[in-house]
């Protein structure tokens, strides 16, 4: 061998590291998106990660997320979900509500999409089946506002001699009709009267409990929906400052000191979609995976503020909790 082809054959041994990071495939990226913010969804993303881990994928490991808040702001979902798409992420995962889903199923038909909503899929127009959706979308269904009716039960059954009932909505949310729907619709069920405050921002509460409190409702109902989640401690302290029994919507409330919620588990809703966002990735298609269901309910009881707010428990409430915090 002469020396000119010795050292070729060196120039080209040192090469092949190089050429073989070069050929490793990229790191995928998930695109995630919700109307809410960071600070008030942790626990839920951390149920996404949890999902993901299912599948073997580790957030700055082997998979990226690329995270968009639309901070209460429904109307910025279309052009969050735009800019996923234009920054070719693998996956989009749209949280919090239907609104996302519909907004990145605008926004794309080829990229998958798992959504993950309190409402119906296939009436919201994110799938045509919940058992066979058929297209680039998929994901899970917390049936939350299907739960509405359930709760407002739960309520009176703590205070049967109320017969007007609060019902806290956010003004800008897409699904506030419906929810109104529903619960005067359980209400004359159960002959109670439901006055509606609605709301917009965190500013405008003092006014919505000053109201509650002049049309003397006797109990309150909080909506169901991620932008309201970011009023979370002040909506809270203010039904204790009013004494004002309230069911909410999930058990983080509880744990800053609300009275009572209902719900499937959203922690565990994330989980299952993550899990879905993982078995996509590795080459699983999205119109061939069931939209998914929950599982598990939690009705989550505060003792320490029913004391606090004056309100006696019965004790088959105690039974029926899943959680009771003393």
């Amino acid at each position: 061998m002469t020396r000119r082809a010795f050292i070729a054959l060196l120039g080209g041994a040192a090469a092949w590291p190089i050429a073989a990071r070069a050929q490793q495939p990229a790191m995928p990226v998930i695109g995630f998106f919700s109307p809410s913010s960071a600070g008030t969804s942790a626990y839920m993303v951390d149920g996404l990660r949890r999902g993901l881990a299912e599948t073997g994928y580790v957030e700055g490991r082997n998979v990226t997320i690329e995270y968009r808040w639309a901070e209460g702001h429904y109307d910025r979902l279309p052009e969050l979900a735009a800019e996923l798409v234009r920054r070719r992420v693998d996956v989009i995962f749209a949280s919090g509500s239907s609104a996302p889903g519909l907004a990145a199923k605008a926004a794309t038909s080829t990229i998958p999409i798992v959504f993950q909503t309190g409402g119906d899929p296939v009436a919201d127009g994110l799938v045509p089946s919940m058992n066979r959706p058929g297209t680039n979308v998929t994901g899970v269904s917390r049936v939350t506002v299907l739960l509405d009716s359930k709760r407002l039960e739960l309520l009176h059954e703590a205070v049967p001699k109320a017969s007007t009932f609060a019902l806290l909505v956010n003004r800008d949310s897409p699904r506030t009709d419906l929810v109104i729907e529903r619960v005067q619709k359980a209400a004359r069920s159960l002959g109670l009267a439901v006055v509606i405050v609605k709301v917009g921002a965190e500013a405008e509460l003092d006014e919505a409990f000053a109201a509650i409190a002049r049309e003397r409702a006797g109990a309150l109902l909080v909506s169901t929906d991620p932008a309201m989640d970011r009023w979370r401690e002040k909506t809270v302290a203010l039904t204790v400052q009013h004494m004002l029994p309230t069911m909410f919507s999930n058990r983080e409330y509880i744990l800053q000191g609300g009275l009572r919620s209902y719900d499937s588990s959203i922690v565990d809703s994330f989980r299952q979609a993550g899990s879905y966002v993982g078995r996509i990735l590795k080459g699983e298609k999205p119109a061939e995976l069931p939209v998914l269901e929950p599982t598990k309910f939690d009705f989550v009881l505060n003792l320490k503020t029913a004391k606090a707010i004056g309100l006696e428990i019965p004790l088959k409430m105690h039974a029926f909790a899943d959680e009771v915090i003393e």
